[in-house]
């Protein structure tokens, strides 16, 4: 495992909010850290300063326009100050936090370096998705799981903790996916979870056990209509508010499925874990 050290990897962020998409990618800058790309606009990520650099960059694409930047600290991008956190049964420690221990962490140990994106353990569902997992594994015996919206890979390293062997991590975000095949190198899992750049739309038809999706309410509606959906085994599906959560309870009633388990996080987040009657 890497030597680790006990500072955060950035004291500093310095974000650029940029409408259009950048041509280049990685940005060949020191400082550059990474680009959140959305459909039509993007977050341009450094550690110094980088305005003559942005500058740049919009002068080169006539499309592209500065939206706005940001200077912040990095705990204040993450939501707080991380450090060791109990969740779910498991102990999330921060990849530069963390003590040397042969081949990757102990067994209740998820080593996790976010970077700038979202997925550190402090969101209210994704302790409700460890349980879910958990619960899941218990049940009966699988081999086998995607995790559509990975982020930084936190779901399918847990799946991957409680001996799964065979697993799909998928995200849109090509940030996202870069940080969570670090994060899984860093766990030493980089040969049992399958990285992997796509819409979570295109990958229903995988065949595997365990189905987790926690993210968009538009892109579950698409999953559950999806035929792929009832050939897996079991599903966590969160991410969902109140309202979302009515509507995906009323599509799942109309199928060969069983809800077994339902988590309400502060009266807003919901968590669904449930079975297939078909397979």
């Amino acid at each position: 495992m890497s030597d680790t050290t006990a500072r955060a990897p950035y004291d500093r962020l310095f974000i650029y909010y940029l409408s259009g998409r950048p041509h280049r990618e990685p940005i060949e800058c020191d400082a550059y850290i990474g680009t959140w790309q959305e459909e039509d606009s993007a977050f341009v990520f450094f550690h110094q300063k980088a305005d003559s650099v942005v500058h740049r960059i919009v002068s080169s694409q006539p499309e592209l326009k500065w939206i706005d930047s940001f200077e912040m600290s990095y705990d204040q991008w993450q939501g707080e100050a991380l450090g060791r956190r109990k969740l779910g049964g498991f102990v999330i420690v921060p990849g530069w936090e963390a003590e040397p221990f042969g081949e990757g962490a102990r067994p209740n140990e998820i080593l996790m370096d976010p970077g700038v994106v979202f997925g550190n353990g402090a969101h209210p569902t994704t302790q409700d998705c460890l349980e879910a997992i958990t619960l899941a594994l218990q049940r009966e015996s699988l081999t086998s799981a995607v995790d559509l919206g990975t982020g930084t890979g936190i779901l399918a390293l847990a799946a991957w903790k409680q001996g799964l062997r065979s697993i799909v991590a998928v995200d849109f975000n090509r940030l996202a996916i870069r940080t969570a095949a670090s994060n899984f190198r860093l766990n030493g899992a980089q040969n049992d979870i399958l990285p992997l750049h796509a819409r979570a739309e295109d990958c229903m038809d995988l065949e595997v056990d365990l189905l987790i999706a926690n993210m968009h309410f538009s892109v579950m509606k698409s999953l559950i209509e999806s035929p792929g959906f009832i050939r897996k085994r079991q599903f966590v599906l969160s991410g969902l508010l109140r309202s979302e959560v009515r509507y995906i309870e009323d599509m799942l009633s109309r199928l060969p499925v069983t809800v077994l388990n339902k988590w309400q996080r502060e009266g807003v987040w919901h968590t669904l874990w449930g079975s297939s009657n078909v397979v």
